[in-house]
């Protein structure tokens, strides 16, 4: 019997995970042999993420053409925007919440109700290597340049309509803009006459179904792709600050835990009456495969195979509200800046009152979505907030975070694929769909 994709991928993670931790503890990195194995595996990796992400545009572009042409117009694409915008706002505001609430209670940057010296230390001293040093000059010309409100929302807008629209293909850091541009096309061809915009539109449907097939004939190299992408990262992570900063470790994980199980669950049985446990189990593969890609946009194609063919989700629904969350929808990352920064602050010894920690839930509501498409947003917005708060040693501090990030950028992406999901999913129930029928 044929073991169905997610238990595939389950175990190639759990396989990867078993050799990447054996040979860390017995040393073996540095022998000829395993530095071999572990540059295949990252090329595998390489191939399988470049496999996923050569399909994003042309699948980004026919799905939202294709699903806002048969949404009957503006009417249809108003209702439908409001709905999923008062969504991912809601659910980006109570993670960000739940992170506050959470590193105030445990307070991962005190040790005996003090500053912990030890991380302290290392923030003032830490040394990256040339990989980290890199990402983080890259994050900080970026924050520089989205550093305020003003900046951050006008750089939001100027990246929503881009000049170029072949060159916002090219660049995920135009994604939002190609979003932007399909929209109003699949609004203009409705204007068109009926014969004119039916032939249009069926043209866009088959060629979303083209990349369906595509993404279909992707996913059965996921097993070998995700072991590949995990086993380097396995080797690889740790480090000296890894127990020290163990407490916010847990703090942010825990954060993301309770968010994705407990209030997204919460949510979408309040608002669509759907059974949780069902919607995650349609969920699955998708999950897995943000873990280990670490990324919203490259998961998209799988994201919205499972919500069409396993949460009963139709095309129309999936094509808007998928594609404008894995841009914009952002909750285990916003989560994150915020017990990032706080965590930050306690340690350096920085007491922010309730106006000061309200200004940061702010900041990360805004960064969230207005540097989601620069590389390495997360540290961005970090450098941001920081910068806005008036914290010192930003620099050497989110360098240091980088040591337990790896991980911790996996689950967050996994939570930001899981909110979207049940965007998708309350939207469709509000529209009078059959959402995970007979489940």
């Amino acid at each position: 019997m044929k073991l169905a994709a997610h238990w595939q991928i389950l175990i190639s993670l759990s396989l990867a995970v078993l050799l990447g931790l054996l040979i860390k503890t017995m040393g073996l990195q540095d022998s000829a042999l395993f530095s071999w194995v572990i540059e295949i595996s990252s090329l595998i990796g390489k191939l399988f993420m470049n496999l996923l992400k050569m399909i994003i545009v042309p699948l980004v572009i026919s799905s939202v053409i294709a699903g806002i042409a048969s949404l009957h117009g503006v009417k249809g694409f108003g209702r439908l925007l409001g709905k999923t915008a008062g969504f991912y706002a809601t659910s980006s505001f109570l993670a960000i919440i739940l992170g506050l609430t959470l590193v105030n209670l445990i307070q991962p940057g005190l040790s005996d109700g003090q500053p912990n010296a030890v991380v302290k230390e290392a923030f003032e001293s830490y040394e990256p290597d040339a990989a980290a040093q890199a990402k983080i000059e890259g994050a900080k010309a970026a924050g520089d340049e989205q550093s305020g409100s003003y900046a951050q929302l006008s750089g939001f807008f100027l990246r929503m309509i881009p000049p170029n629209i072949f060159s916002a293909a090219t660049n995920n850091l135009q994604m939002l803009g190609l979003i932007f541009f399909s929209l109003c096309f699949a609004l203009a061809m409705t204007r068109l006459e009926k014969e004119k915009m039916t032939t249009l539109r069926d043209v866009f449907i088959s060629f979303n179904d083209v990349m369906i097939v595509m993404t279909n004939y992707i996913m059965k190299l996921a097993p070998i792709g995700v072991f590949g992408l995990l086993l380097p990262v396995v080797v690889q992570t740790g480090g000296e600050l890894f127990l020290s900063l163990g407490k916010y470790f847990i703090t942010v994980l825990l954060a993301l835990g309770l968010h994705m199980f407990l209030v997204m669950p919460l949510l979408i049985r309040l608002l669509a009456g759907v059974n949780p446990f069902a919607h995650f189990r349609a969920m699955r593969t998708a999950l897995m495969t943000a873990f280990s890609t670490a990324s919203s946009s490259a998961t998209l194609p799988v994201t919205m195979r499972c919500i069409q063919d396993k949460a009963g989700v139709s095309k129309g629904t999936a094509s808007f509200t998928l594609p404008l969350g894995a841009t914009v929808n952002m909750d285990g990352t916003a989560l994150y800046e915020c017990v990032a920064v706080i965590f930050v602050a306690q340690v350096m010894g920085i007491e922010m009152t309730f106006a000061a920690q309200f200004m940061v839930v702010a900041a990360a509501l805004l960064t969230s979505v207005g540097v989601a498409g620069i590389p390495s947003a997360s540290l961005v917005a970090i450098f941001v907030i920081l910068k806005n708060s008036g914290i010192p040693n930003a620099e050497t501090a989110v360098v240091a975070l980088l040591s337990v990030d790896r991980i911790l950028d996996m689950s967050r992406t996994a939570v930001n694929v899981w909110g979207d999901s049940c965007a998708a999913v309350v939207v469709a129930k509000s529209e009078g769909e059959n959402v995970l029928p007979n489940r």
